[in-house]
């Protein structure tokens, strides 16, 4: 896929307030400091489109890119942040439940992984509460540029292992790297042929 335009829609404080769901939409999360903006960033060929913040649940807004002018990309805010208030991070968690459950237009998830790390209690409870709901996405490890060589190996394999525990079928995985843009293309190839496969199928989300 080449990315013609991008650009940025609206922030919501609210799942109602998104666009109006005319259109495929694909929604990255993960937990804080995972590098979510850098490869969105990366995909999209343009170095400040999703905005960065030094400061770990500071932002908390789903936030809307229109793509090719024929699909959404969206923002979501992170889970699991260790530094606000108990309540405020209830809030983030109805804010990211309700999207991810309501969103009708919402055809896949990306599910961000820190690469360098061993498997996150925290990522693979999410993980499993996405399988529960029926919800389809995809795994994305992080920051494989900062690994030696074989250790983003390992690592995956580990979170296979962990995963394998308890599914019978593991979803699609893809290794990245913000920096040298490792693995964004593989992303893109899939919103692609899905987007492709919608339009051949007349999918409609707002019936």
């Amino acid at each position: 896929m080449v990315i013609k335009t991008a650009e940025f829609v609206k922030s919501s404080q609210k799942w109602q307030d998104c666009p109006e769901p005319t259109m495929a939409e694909y929604a990255f999360i993960g937990r804080s400091n995972v590098g979510k903006s850098s490869l969105i960033n990366a995909m999209m060929n343009h170095k400040d489109l999703a905005k960065t913040s030094q400061t770990p649940g500071k932002t908390q807004l789903i936030n809307h890119f229109l793509v090719n002018e024929n699909w959404f990309l969206t923002d979501l805010p992170g889970y699991g942040y260790a530094k606000v208030s108990k309540s405020l991070r209830k809030d983030f968690e109805k804010l990211i439940t309700n999207y991810i459950l309501n969103r009708q237009n919402l055809v896949n998830l990306f599910v961000l992984i820190d690469s360098r790390l061993a498997p996150q209690k925290i990522d693979l409870e999410f993980m499993e509460w996405c399988g529960e709901s029926n919800v389809p996405f995809s795994i994305v490890f992080t920051k494989v540029d900062k690994l030696k060589p074989g250790a983003a190996d390992r690592n995956v394999e580990a979170y296979k292992t962990e995963l394998l525990k308890t599914w019978e079928d593991l979803p699609e995985i893809y290794v990245t790297s913000a920096e040298k843009k490792t693995g964004t293309d593989n992303i893109l190839k899939f919103i692609s042929e899905t987007n492709q496969f919608l339009i051949k199928n007349k999918v409609r989300f707002d019936d």
